[in-house]
């Protein structure tokens, strides 16, 4: 009885530590736009946790007067004047009123906070969801210019980032939990959603709106960093891919295949139906973290995406062993 006691006190530790903590949950806010929601969300706890305490004690209360008469044998009297039972009602009443008039107030100045966001000198950044990836253009504050990577989202840290959000597809919803709430992804519609982190690291975002049969495999590293070391990562962005690689790749990546739907900035390739790929092995991941990135990992998405996603709307290209071989080593190659 003393292990299944001490097994059940460990899996409900991890279970309430892996909730609290790690990157991808609302419940360890680092966002100023995160930490205002779980404030709400705690008052929202409280009011209503009380209010079930009270329906709970209400409800044995009465239970217990019921058994009490049963066990007397008294019948209930015909339209009975309780004062207690009265001033109890009245009471209940303003609790309820009051909590109401609580929550609303603390939602209106939530959303009222979210929305007045220092947005003067803000990071503009477009985020487009497609099926089943994303794709995020920066604007250069220096040159005014887009710079186009996909599935990977970088943040200066205590800087606000004015995301503006738009959907090529189908209905997606954008969520980075740590750092904000979410905020729908609509065709023909174009929704802004402000982000202040305060927190360097990785997090992890995802579409939370059920959108085909990839769904769950359409993630978003998230990095926060410095602003010097954003300005620094903006900055090699912008950069073309470095000239040169193998003619073997260069003819299936560039001038093949891969090319009529991918853009690599400084070469032929310029499709724009996939993820821009000019610094794809900068990533941390593959097919909007669905792998991680590794040669082994390319090499096999290039060859195989929908065994690997199935229903993936990239199609296999099929390559013999010495030029699937050459492709991974010169993607690798571009960071």
């Amino acid at each position: 009885m003393g292990r299944t006691a001490a097994m059940i006190r460990t899996l409900f530790l991890c279970f309430l530590l892996g909730g609290c903590a790690g990157v991808q949950t609302p419940l360890d806010p680092a966002g100023l736009q995160s930490a205002q929601l779980l404030s709400l969300f705690g008052l929202m706890l409280w009011v209503c946790g009380v209010a079930y305490v009270l329906v709970l004690g209400f409800l044995g209360w009465s239970l217990w007067r019921a058994r009490r008469r049963i066990a007397a044998e008294t019948a209930p009297e015909v339209n009975p004047v309780h004062r207690g039972l009265s001033r109890g009602l009245w009471g209940w009443t303003a609790f309820v009123a009051t909590g109401l008039l609580l929550l609303a107030i603390a939602s209106f100045l939530t959303d009222w906070t979210l929305a007045r966001a220092e947005r003067r000198g803000a990071i503009e950044v477009s985020v487009t969801g497609h099926q089943w990836w994303w794709r995020i253009q920066y604007r250069d504050p220096a040159s005014g210019q887009w710079i186009e990577t996909a599935n990977e989202l970088h943040l200066p840290q205590d800087r606000t980032t004015l995301i503006r959000l738009g959907a090529a597809d189908v209905i997606h919803s954008f969520w980075i939990p740590n750092v904000a709430g979410k905020m729908d992804v609509i065709p023909g519609r174009a929704n802004q959603l402000a982000l202040t982190p305060r927190r360097a690291g990785w997090f992890r975002g995802q579409c939370a709106e059920f959108c085909g049969p990839q769904h769950a495999h359409m993630a978003l590293d998230v990095k926060v960093e410095s602003p010097a070391e954003f300005t620094a990562w903006l900055a090699a962005q912008a950069k073309p891919a470095a000239a040169g690689g193998d003619p073997t790749a260069l003819a299936v990546v560039t001038a093949g295949p891969c090319a009529a739907c991918h853009m690599i900035r400084g070469t032929d390739a310029k499709g724009r139906v996939g993820p821009d790929l000019t610094h794809l092995a900068s990533r941390r991941s593959l097919a909007a973290g669905t792998l991680p990135m590794s040669r082994g990992a390319v090499q096999g998405w290039v060859a195989q995406p929908r065994a690997i996603k199935p229903g993936t709307m990239m199609p296999p290209v099929p390559l013999s062993g010495p030029q699937a071989d050459a492709v991974s080593r010169y993607l690798m190659a571009l960071k």
